[in-house]
């Protein structure tokens, strides 16, 4: 077996690892050292959690043990993805040099340029920096890349997949071409890793594990839950988060709760210290002097829960961590693999699980391709399926169709019969319409139909007026100033008219409708009478 004396390391590093209580390397630091120490650049793949912070930093502190740095001018360069992850990468560097003269310096946000700017002045041999505090050092001038001799990118596929393409590219123009370079990270998708080829040259490739893979000491679970309704999701969820907290009992002992979204994490917080859990969040909103006291405090054991975004994914080194909870399913599937990797660290047992609902369902097929197995089903603490999953399935059926089918039969059903109704009344009331049209010019049109009932109904009419009608042949000057502006003649010839219309279907007017004028039916005789 291949232990740390056996990698040609400095003496006085070999004195503080064995102090730190390591004697053999993982598998990625015994591969990964002797080219590193070679000055060959490396390609390190390995899983989370199997010590890939150690393969760089041993092999640097032994090469920058002999000389010195100059102001402004670092001899080596780390970059992180995070402020979390350089800042632990800073204390793997305190931890190792010890005995060593060796400076370091920590450029990251949130922090104050000043202290950075005297540290960059003095001189330092190791710069850990992420890329935009590196960057703006650069640009206000207090900082010269033209002496790294060592460079190592830190999570590559994170920095370079999730937009630091650009400043990646812009820091390696700023340092010499001369330099070693160390990639290392626990995923490598093909299209980062030809984008990785342009920076490294003729790297040695370590890898110790398939790509993406997790570790077989961290049980793995995902919970299916269909919500009662859309606008309940995110409240069904915290009440499932804390049933399987619950569940787990005195085994959960700290956990980490990761959200996609920074919104949801301070919402999760919120939530569950709402309900008597001891919580806390961390995300890239959060000021750098908050960050670090809740790390801090999660590390030292007094705080259980840390509610994260992505931020504590990457390289995060908690050793005592017994639960990961995914209240999302990743939106990057090899993000899955980096936060289950907080728990299960340095050979422990790990559980991880996570929450999925309808619309994630995609996300965690393509978390089941990368890590090429069925991540197994649990059952949910509230309920099971009864309580949970097939009353949110059938509740919307059983209320949505039944509606729409009973307001289709209702409607005719309320109407039909109005509509009888008032017909039955229109028929009903039509001889009196009928009748009292007779007595106007605009309005005495009756129906085909009924004019037979207008006939027998009005013989008496006629009989009333028989007797006017043979004094008014008697008295042709007075019919014809009736003619003129009266009513009595008028009258007689319309009631004439009607019965004439009734007996004449010679005169119809075909084309204009049942309710004609009745002086379109007469001759030009009676017109003119």
């Amino acid at each position: 077996m291949i232990k740390f004396s056996d990698l040609n390391l400095n003496p006085k590093v070999l004195k503080a690892i064995l102090e730190a209580g390591y004697e053999t390397p993982t598998p990625i630091q015994a591969g990964a050292i002797p080219p590193a120490l070679e000055g060959k650049d490396v390609l390190g793949i390995a899983q989370t959690g199997t010590g890939k912070t150690a393969s760089f930093t041993l092999p640097m502190i032994t090469m920058l043990a002999r000389g010195r740095a100059r102001a402004r001018m670092p001899r080596s360069l780390v970059l992180c993805p995070t402020r979390e992850l350089a800042a632990q990468v800073a204390e793997n560097f305190d931890t190792y040099t010890k005995h060593l003269n060796l400076t370091k310096a920590l450029l990251i946000g949130g922090v104050s340029f000043g202290e950075q700017d005297k540290l960059i002045d003095k001189g330092v041999d190791v710069l850990i920096a992420t890329p935009g505090r590196l960057i703006d050092h650069f640009e206000r001038g207090k900082l010269i890349l033209s002496d790294v001799k060592i460079m190592v990118v830190d999570e590559a596929d994170r920095m370079l997949d999730m937009g630091f393409i650009p400043d990646i590219e812009r820091i390696f123009q700023m340092t010499p071409f001369t330099r070693q370079t160390l990639f290392f990270s626990a995923t490598m998708a093909p299209e980062i890793e030809r984008i990785t080829n342009t920076f490294l040259s003729a790297p040695v490739r370590v890898e110790v594990a398939r790509q993406a893979t997790t570790g077989e000491n961290i049980e793995q679970g995902v919970l299916m839950l269909t919500p009662s309704r859309k606008d309940r999701e995110a409240t069904e969820k915290r009440n499932v988060l804390r049933a399987l907290i619950d569940a787990e009992g005195d085994k959960c002992t700290n956990a980490i709760i990761f959200c996609n979204r920074k919104m949801d994490v301070d919402t999760v917080a919120k939530s569950l210290k709402k309900h008597g859990y001891d919580a806390a969040p961390i995300h890239g909103d959060l000021d750098q002097s908050q960050r670090t006291k809740t790390l801090d405090g999660f590390r030292a054991g007094t705080l259980r829960f840390l509610v994260a975004s992505d931020v504590a994914a990457r390289g995060l080194d908690v050793p005592s961590v017994s639960h990961v909870y995914n209240f999302d399913v990743p939106s990057h599937a090899e993000d899955y693999v980096h936060r289950i990797g907080r728990t299960g660290r340095a050979g422990r047992d790990g559980k991880a699980i996570m929450i999925c609902v309808p619309r994630d369902e995609k996300n965690l097929a393509d978390v089941e391709r990368l890590v090429q197995r069925e991540i197994p089903r649990l059952e949910n603490p509230l309920g099971g399926d009864k309580a949970a999953v097939a009353p949110t399935k059938d509740a919307p059926k059983k209320d949505a169709t039944p509606k729409p089918k009973a307001a289709q039969e209702d409607a005719p059903a309320t109407e039909k019969p109005k509509r009888t109704r008032s017909r039955s009344r229109k028929k009903e009331d039509a001889p009196k319409v009928e009748a009292d049209a007779v007595k106007s010019d605009a309005d005495n049109a009756p129906k085909a139909d009924a004019a037979p009932e207008v006939k027998a109904e009005k013989t008496p009419e006629p009989q009333t007026q028989a007797p006017e009608a043979k004094q008014q042949d008697d008295k042709p000057q007075q019919n014809r100033r009736n003619e003129r502006g009266g009513r009595g003649r008028g009258d007689n010839n319309r009631s004439d008219n009607n019965r004439n219309q009734n007996n004449r279907n010679d005169n119809k007017i075909v084309g204009l409708g049942e309710h004609t004028p009745e002086f379109i039916g007469l001759s030009f005789e009676e017109r003119r009478d």
